[in-house]
């Protein structure tokens, strides 16, 4: 294991413990966050809910309710600093296994990318905590989504090619070996 490799591969792991902690928290939380009868989506206020509905949903739930989402995003803030790091962290490790110069630089540039994630992720919260304060969407909506659906395309492409990769590389070890 080459001496980069397991410097990304400490920082992974300790950005893994603060992804399972807050995903841990936030989820010990999620039960409690419920509308009319239902619990609330936070993919639904992410990615499906309309407009209309995230304005119910937030001008209609009691403060308890409120107060828990706002915990809930607040939690998120702990997840991106474990999320955003660790799939820069994967793209660097898998960097480290490929000989292809431009594989190296789409993984390069797909670690740099999570900055941008990040930066759309911390943009998302900002909306919807604004949102939640006061529940008057505006022409942003489309905006909002735009960065949204980013974020999710940029983090998950990012994962999926890496740990591709990675786990590829494992087999290809194991054949050489046998």
């Amino acid at each position: 294991m080459t001496d980069n490799f397991s410097r990304w591969k400490r920082l992974l792991l300790f950005c893994a413990g603060l992804f399972i902690a807050s995903s841990f928290a936030m989820k010990w939380i999620e039960g409690d966050l419920v509308y009319k009868g239902e619990l609330i989506s936070i993919f639904g206020l992410e990615l499906f809910y309309p407009k209309e509905k995230i304005i119910e949903i937030f001008s209609g739930a009691d403060d308890s309710v409120k107060t828990i989402l706002g915990y809930h995003l607040n939690f998120d803030f702990i997840f991106m600093a474990g999320c955003f790091p660790g799939i820069a962290c994967l793209c660097m490790m898998a960097a480290e296994k490929v000989k292809s110069k431009n594989i190296k630089r789409i993984l390069f540039i797909l670690a740099f990318a999570q900055l941008v994630a990040w930066a759309f992720d911390i943009t998302e919260n900002y909306y919807l905590l604004k949102w939640l304060k006061n529940p008057v969407i505006g022409h942003e909506f489309g905006f909002y989504h735009t960065v949204v659906y980013s974020k999710w395309i940029i983090a998950l492409g990012g994962a999926l090619l890496a740990i591709t990769i990675l786990v590829s590389s494992m087999f290809k070890r194991k054949k050489t070996v046998n």
